[in-house]
């Protein structure tokens, strides 16, 4: 992982607890295996614990593992480290997706539910106003999550546990995904719908979907043309799935909407309008483990390396058939 990751992601009661787990070494952190203490670590290493900023763990690292049988990943997508060749060695993987996968569920229902509240116009009404009587109601009548709909594009460990935490509120939720079947929907408490029809029909389109050749810019422009007048865009999974170019036309004249966590490129230059439109809001890619929660994935990646010493399967595997459709 990054050198400079591993002290702000472990913990020192989960550190202790690793530590008591296996042979491990707190002062070995490295992000290249060509590091000599690496590939001295390496000859004898059973259990990797990655996280953000490991290297790919290709046939020449393997060669240098002969031991290596499992990989730990204390963070979320192993797609950047988890190469053919370790599927080829039938090394076993698992992941902490389901632990990042909580705080971005969090941070989306929450700009959901203030998206229809319409935070960020009456924001900019009142900071105009400054101190103005003004009828609020007969301004906003159209505010509130009371019966509004909520649409879901992707049933993945994030647009679930969204679907989950909307469920207790009045809304109509909505949900898009090809492999999910009606009766599953159902299940998840939402509706399944095409995704034109989900774009059509809701007041907030959030997109939960992996990042793939075939969703890029899934949502597009005519996608968000379909998209009602004053209708929000939330994106919390990668930058890639959204036509950046043509929500900017949309969000600039005011018709809609968005909340962007994820951009591209993933930094914003300075001078991009999204920075000070009123209408958007724009986080630094932070919807996922920030601060504290980031000791939640070290705690699952402990759990999980209990249950490896233990002789157990791991709780939250990696699969390589399900790589293909995964973030």
């Amino acid at each position: 992982m990054h050198a400079d990751l591993a002290a702000r992601l472990i913990d020192p009661a989960t550190l202790d607890r690793l530590t008591a787990l296996a042979d491990l070494d707190p002062a070995l952190v490295v992000d290249d295996f060509t590091d000599p203490r690496a590939v001295e670590a390496l000859r004898d290493t059973e259990v990797i614990v990655s996280s953000w900023g490991c290297p790919p763990l290709d046939e020449d690292v393997l060669a240098g593992a002969p031991a290596l049988r499992a990989v730990v990943h204390a963070a979320g997508s192993v797609k950047h480290h988890i190469t053919d060749a370790c599927w080829r060695r039938g090394i076993q993987v698992t992941s902490a997706a389901w632990a990042n996968a909580l705080p971005v569920a969090e941070y989306t229902v929450a700009v959901i539910l203030l998206a229809n509240k319409q935070l960020l116009r009456i924001r900019e009404d009142y900071r105009a106003r400054r101190g103005v009587p003004h009828d609020w109601q007969a301004a906003y009548p159209h505010a509130g999550n009371y019966r509004r709909t909520v649409g879901i594009v992707g049933a993945s460990r994030i647009g679930r546990r969204v679907l989950e935490l909307l469920r207790p509120h009045d809304l109509e939720l909505l949900l898009h995904d090809p492999y999910v079947g009606p009766e599953e929907a159902r299940d998840l408490g939402a509706r399944p719908v095409g995704l034109d029809e989900l774009c059509a029909d809701s007041d907030v389109v959030s997109i939960h979907a992996p990042e793939l050749p075939s969703t890029r810019h899934l949502m597009d422009r005519r996608r968000l043309a379909l998209m009602r007048d004053g209708a929000t865009l939330v994106n919390t999974a990668r930058g890639s799935l959204l036509d950046q170019d043509a929500l900017l036309a949309e969000v600039t004249t005011g018709r809609l909407n968005a909340v962007l966590d994820v951009t591209v490129p993933e930094v914003l230059p300075p001078d991009s309008p999204l920075y000070d439109l009123p209408n958007v809001l724009v986080t630094p890619h932070i919807a996922g483990s920030l601060g504290g929660e980031l000791h939640r994935m070290a705690a699952a990646a402990a759990d999980e390396l209990a249950r490896y010493t233990a002789g157990l399967p791991f709780a939250h595997p990696v699969l390589p058939e399900e790589i293909a459709r995964s973030a």
